[in-house]
């Protein structure tokens, strides 16, 4: 069974433009449920790009709405909450590649949704409530602890699942006293505890929209703006920051720079997730955490920049960009001799970006006695895909079972194994149903690592001579 376009807050608009979640307006009769509600406003991926990661628009303003998939008869079922990813610009809920029917089959109640992007959702403003995609979020969960046991679900069983931005958004939730309790455990692939900015960081992104607006950062001001001139304004934000020293090719290679991302508000979030994971918030909760093997390959292979780096230059952003000592480097390089110094660069990008923060995350939550898990994904070879390998948001389609779409084949390639979707598939429902997921919790001294192909394979702190070239203070 499936319900599709379900509010669960308000339309975003009119009175509520750039405010904080409002309730949903009840309605009479029956709701067909049927179809897939409206999209969050927002823009379209980068051109290199969007073949990969196929989009969805639906127009309307009704925007902030749900997905439900559940077992045709069941009670008291576990439930999976799917946050998706995106940048914190880009992505639905609503994507054919979500389709929650395997969860369904299995006995796992399934939730997807949409929040809003962009300035819309993370635009600090200094006349209303920050952090409103968050917000959103938290707004989604409310709604499912009141309403899933309607359908089969068990509120006091709900994991929370997401990718890249969606897996920043729940390291964001550990940390947000308003999301206690509605919520026992989190599965969070290519993304930790880097993503929220301070006020101060905050500030600065809204004074330069609001100078490329021509108005004051204000919500008054801002929200007499249409949301497609509020997308706008968002992607020329974006492409600002993203500029960096001027130099094309190094913006390219740079850090991932977020300017919409949650905020350190000291309001709804009152510190940064990795302190309070430190700190033991959210140490309740069991996580899940992966990444995959060649992340950076999506950003950088596509573009045509891997093709530019030189020797030197990978000599030069690695020392420069991501602060990789020179025995750092030869340990990449010694880890893949046949490779051209665009392919290590990107190993080094996808390390720093995603690996290096997962680790991160575990380590505070180890110090907090949390139990975590630690996985990564490696099913997808780069002969399947011109290249892209194991890239990032290669391993969602394998998680939700939907890996046979045929819109999906530039990312996975056009023979994915059904093997490995089994084995990331059957390890979210067993986590979700509240098993253990197969192999040891992450510790310092073994360091247990689930590897995803079509086996599972556990090994201890896999490349530990990279891991162990990165400053200890990325690590910690």
């Amino acid at each position: 069974m499936r319900y599709l376009g379900i509010p669960y807050a308000a339309a975003p608009f009119g009175p509520h433009r750039l405010r904080a979640p409002r309730p949903a307006p009840a309605w009479t009769g029956v709701r067909a449920a049927t179809a897939m509600g409206p999209t969050a406003p927002k823009g379209a991926y980068p051109a290199a790009v969007q073949h990969l990661l196929p989009e969805l628009e639906i127009p309307g303003e009704e925007c902030l709405n749900l997905n439900v998939w559940a077992p045709a008869d069941g009670a008291a079922l576990p439930v999976l909450v799917w946050v998706h990813g995106g940048a914190f610009v880009n992505g639905s809920g609503s994507l054919p590649e979500y389709d929650g029917s395997a969860f369904a089959r299995d006995g796992i109640v399934c939730v997807t949704l949409n929040y809003r992007l962009g300035a819309e959702g993370f635009l600090h403003l200094p006349d209303t409530e920050a952090n409103r995609g968050v917000r959103d979020v938290i707004a989604a969960l409310a709604w499912v602890r009141d309403e899933i046991a309607r359908f089969g679900g068990d509120p006091g069983r709900v994991t929370i699942a997401g990718e890249s931005a969606g897996a920043m958004l729940i390291a964001t939730l550990l940390a947000t006293p308003a999301a206690e309790g509605l919520f026992t455990r989190a599965i969070m692939h290519s993304g930790a505890a880097a993503a929220t900015a301070s006020a101060a960081q905050a500030e600065q992104v809204t004074a330069r929209l609001a100078a490329l607006a021509g108005r004051p950062g204000t919500r008054a001001a801002l929200a007499q703006l249409s949301p497609a001139e509020l997308v706008t304004l968002t992607g020329q934000t974006s492409a600002s920051a993203l500029a960096g020293d001027g130099d094309p090719l190094r913006a390219a290679l740079a850090p991932r720079r977020r300017p919409f991302s949650p905020v350190i508000d000291g309001d709804l979030v009152p510190r940064s997730p990795l302190q309070a994971s430190r700190e033991g918030a959210g140490a309740e909760i069991e996580v899940l955490l992966c990444t995959t093997r060649d992340e950076g390959q999506l950003f950088l292979a596509p573009t045509g920049v891997l093709q530019r780096i030189d020797d030197a230059l990978l000599t030069d952003a690695a020392e420069q960009l991501y602060g990789l000592s020179a025995a750092g480097l030869s340990a990449y390089r010694g880890n893949r001799p046949a490779a051209t110094p665009g392919r290590i660069l990107s190993a080094i990008w996808g390390d720093h970006s995603f690996w290096i923060p997962a680790l991160a995350l575990a380590g505070a939550r180890v110090q907090a006695r949390a139990p975590t898990w630690l996985a990564r994904f490696d099913a997808v070879r780069e002969a399947d895909n011109d290249g892209l390998g194991s890239c990032h948001a290669s391993d969602v389609p394998f998680a939700f079972g939907t890996i046979d779409l045929p819109q999906l084949a530039p990312r996975i390639g056009a023979h994915p194994s059904r093997a490995a979707s089994d084995a990331l598939h059957g390890t979210w429902v067993a986590f979700a149903a509240g098993q253990d997921p197969g192999w040891a919790p992450y510790d310092f001294e073994r360091r247990p690592t689930a590897l995803f192909t079509d086996t599972i394979t556990v090994v201890e702190d896999p490349a530990a001579e990279e891991r162990q070239a990165w400053p200890d203070a990325l690590q910690q």
